[in-house]
């Protein structure tokens, strides 16, 4: 009667196996639901995708950059224009122009 047990021992871990399948088709199902609804409740409040945040992110990088770059070359210009109307000083020109005057 050796089929006996080993039949017992087969058919359990077939149970097990199915079983097993089952619990992870059930996860796969929770998980989906789950992201849907976060999905559904992220789109409500109006949060940004991560991919809109990085492109925003990056052009405001590059903003920053050609902001720097066009400052530069103002002080440049400037340096230049007194340099050739004889101009005391390209500072004094520089400073006039980056400080905000005063309201009275």
């Amino acid at each position: 009667m050796q089929t006996g047990p080993n039949r017992i021992l087969d058919e359990f871990a077939k149970l097990m196996t199915d079983a097993a399948g089952a619990a992870q088709g059930v996860r796969r199902e929770v998980e989906t639901a789950f992201r849907a609804q976060a999905e559904k409740m992220l789109n409500s409040m109006d949060i940004v995708q991560r991919e809109e945040f990085e492109a925003a992110r990056e052009m405001a990088v590059k903003a920053r950059a050609e902001n720097k770059a066009l400052t530069a070359r103002i002080a440049a210009l400037e340096a230049k224009i007194a340099e050739l109307t004889g101009e005391k000083g390209s500072e004094e020109g520089t400073e006039a122009t980056s400080k905000p005057r005063s309201k009275k």
